[in-house]
């Protein structure tokens, strides 16, 4: 637990690296992930606003919560017009009913559901949706599975068990790409939890071998951009009527 909450707590000091290197998410996921209508969202776990601003460039309402002092403050600086407060899911700052949706993009497995799915309940309108979402490499493409193999780091448990009071829980994924380059794939890398807990010795030496990769893959070398596939992985649940 203790090293849960150590890679749990390691994103703010790098915000700035995380803004940069982390991905979007798909419009297809979003279509999916959020009910008909104008709802007001929460994001829930919203890092530097990554998943934020893509909810309000479709005119919704939404508020971010997140843990993180650091990058709390990131995400004030890339999405100023939106309301951001300190939070976590266990304890969400708002009133009860408040939202329509929660949304929790890239951190459920960081959450103890135990704690957060009663105070989720609790922020929900009568019917709410909770939705979870995450990206994933999609390593069937060479050079993608060659970069896991250095980074060295598996990818989070996406346990999508919710519960009561919620009904059962769908899923569903979306495949997509991003057009980035190799400063981009470095900050993206550099921004992994994994990552921004090694000594700077063995960071650097691993920042170096994904240097090497683009430099000598057939699928990377001599590019400025290049295309990085990803799964994401989406799953949704509605509350059920109080009995």
């Amino acid at each position: 637990m203790e090293d849960r909450a150590a890679h749990a707590q390691s994103f703010g000091p790098a915000a700035e690296i995380y803004e940069r290197g982390r991905p979007s998410y798909p419009a297809e996921a979003l279509d999916w992930l959020l009910p008909a209508g104008r709802p007001h969202v929460v994001d829930l776990g919203a890092g530097t606003g990554k998943l934020t601003r893509q909810i309000r460039d479709r005119g919704l309402d939404v508020t971010a919560v997140e843990p993180s002092a650091g990058m709390l403050d990131q995400l004030r600086v890339s999405v100023p017009d939106v309301k951001a407060v300190l939070g976590s899911a266990e304890e969400i700052p708002l009133p009860d009913g408040s939202a329509d949706v929660v949304l929790v993009a890239q951190a459920w497995h960081w959450v103890d559901p135990a704690r957060a799915v009663p105070e989720i309940d609790r922020v929900l309108s009568p019917g709410g949706r909770l939705g979870l979402m995450w990206n994933v490499r999609d390593e069937r493409a060479g050079w993608v599975r060659r970069l896991g193999e250095i980074i060295g780091s598996p990818e989070q448990n996406r346990d999508t068990t919710v519960g009561g009071p919620f009904g059962p829980v769908e899923t569903a994924t979306f495949e997509w790409s991003e057009l980035i380059g190799p400063e981009r794939l470095i900050d993206l890398v550099a921004s992994r939890s994994y990552v921004i807990l090694l000594q700077p010795d063995e960071r650097a030496g691993l920042l170096s071998e994904v240097r090497r990769l683009m430099a000598t893959h057939p699928d990377l070398v001599g590019r400025t951009e290049f295309t990085l596939p990803y799964v994401t992985e989406c799953a949704r649940a509605t509350l059920l009527p109080a009995v």
